[in-house]
């Protein structure tokens, strides 16, 4: 629970020295917590939804006044606290800055009812803090979203470890092997945290072309290179307040490595062929099915921006570790998949739970899930006693048509998949079809290239 008197940030913003040092000996004395800026941009930089506590703001300032600066706060946070200070009265200025939001307005000199009206403030901005972590701690209990099961001591030390850093500002790095579920562990690290209102972006980095990635991830403005007819938004810029989850991490080409280093360590990007600046406020969760270290000691990896990344490292464990959990796992997966074709959930009996156990599960929770999908479409016994090749021409007679062209799409697509050992470019000319007609496929069934490759 926050108290009010954790409120004692203010960010003074004016473009004469003497008022700022002025304000700042105020305000210090009462015991508040100062930053000063001469200009609204930098101060801008500074704040966000988290901020705890007030702005105090000059109206006339050089580059961007404080209306502006009202504006563009208001845009991601109406709630945080601006007041205006100003050298002379203007009621048509006052008036259309209480329309916009302020909190209060003063003439310049500023007198005892400031000190007051910043205590007013600072209670206010404390308890909409308070209001918005309850708000998030019940989501967290009972809205419906993102869960990671598992009741094992390893599963366990990793969600102690996860909700350890959630809403901090922490970089995660996560490790684990193909269909272990890295993109659930982000996906979890974004839809729990305070950053759950903004965007959540994934990009596999081993699936972006190489000339591509650049402006993919940092944007690139009209006529960048050849093709770039407007002005693009990377996908850092589009994740402003969210989560940007960066899979493969190891595919990055060297060269984009060291200014992806930049970004992380800065916080700002240049789209390709501008040069004005992004500041972002952005958590990287990025993940690898490798031992990263051992490519940074082969000069395959970067070895600042592995180090950068794993301020925070998170190892999944494979199934085959934590083999507890595998009945809970089928039973959850079963429920999903019998909602999703509208059939009863798979019953185990003691021999198939047996069999569960005993396997080694290569391919991890993915495979674990396709099975528990097999057994509900097709039935415990035909999913556990026959091979996919084999199924095809076994199916259900209780299937209906629909279901069984879903399942033998599904079927030649793996198929496809295992015998060009997940390369796209060849699965694509194997089953004669476009690639995003693949890749919308691909993702209709939960299929990753991941699970097919050697």
């Amino acid at each position: 629970m926050i108290e009010n008197s954790q409120c004692k940030h203010i960010i003074v913003v004016d473009d004469e020295a003497m008022i700022r040092d002025s304000l700042k000996q105020l305000l210090t004395l009462e015991g508040y917590t100062v930053e000063c800026f001469n200009d609204a941009s930098t101060a801008l930089t500074k704040l966000n939804r988290r901020f705890m506590g007030v702005v105090l703001s000059d109206i006339n300032m050089p580059a961007m006044d404080g209306l502006t600066l009202l504006e563009q706060v208001t845009a991601f946070d109406s709630e945080l606290p601006i007041i205006f200070l100003t050298g002379y009265a203007d009621v048509t200025i006052a008036v259309k800055a209480m329309q916009l939001g302020a909190y209060d307005l003063f003439e310049k000199p500023v007198n005892e009812t400031l000190l007051d009206c910043i205590a007013r403030a600072c209670d206010k901005r404390s308890l909409v803090i308070q209001n918005r972590a309850l708000k998030l701690a019940v989501k967290k209990t009972s809205a419906p979203g993102v869960r990671i099961l598992g009741d094992t001591p390893k599963m366990q030390d990793m969600m102690h470890l996860l909700n350890t850093v959630i809403d901090t500002p922490a970089d995660v790095m996560i490790e684990g092997e193909t269909g272990t579920g890295k993109e659930l562990v982000a996906r979890y690290l974004h839809d729990q945290s305070i950053r759950c209102e903004s965007n959540f972006v994934a990009i596999n980095c081993g699936a972006v072309p190489e000339q591509l990635i650049e402006s993919e991830l940092f944007g690139a403005a009209s006529g960048a290179f050849t093709g770039a007819t407007h002005a693009r938004k990377g996908k850092f810029e589009y994740a402003q307040g969210g989560t940007v989850f960066l899979d493969e991490i190891e595919s990055t080409p060297l060269s984009l490595q060291v200014k992806l280093l930049r970004v992380l360590e800065e916080r700002i990007v240049t789209p390709v062929g501008e040069n004005t600046p992004i500041n972002l406020d952005i958590r990287i969760v990025a993940a690898t099915k490798v031992n990263l270290l051992s490519l940074v000691e082969k000069g395959e990896f970067r070895a600042d921006l592995y180090y950068r990344l794993s301020l925070v490292k998170v190892d999944i464990p494979p199934l085959r570790a934590r083999k507890a959990d595998i009945i809970l796992l089928f039973k959850h997966f079963s429920s999903i998949a019998a909602t999703r074709y509208h059939k009863p959930p798979a019953p185990l009996n003691s021999e198939i739970q047996q069999r569960l156990l005993a396997y080694d599960w290569p391919g991890n929770v993915r495979e674990l899930r396709n099975q528990a999908e097999r057994a509900v479409l097709l039935g415990v016994e035909l999913a556990f006693s026959v091979s996919k090749t084999q199924a095809k021409g076994e199916l259900s007679p209780d299937l209906s048509l629909s279901e069984k062209v879903t399942f033998y799409e599904q079927s030649l697509i793996e198929e496809a998949l295992e015998r060009n050992h997940g390369s796209i470019k060849n699965t694509m000319d194997t089953l004669q079809i476009a690639r995003k007609t693949l890749y919308d496929k691909m993702s209709k069934y939960n299929l990753n290239r991941d699970m097919f490759i050697d």
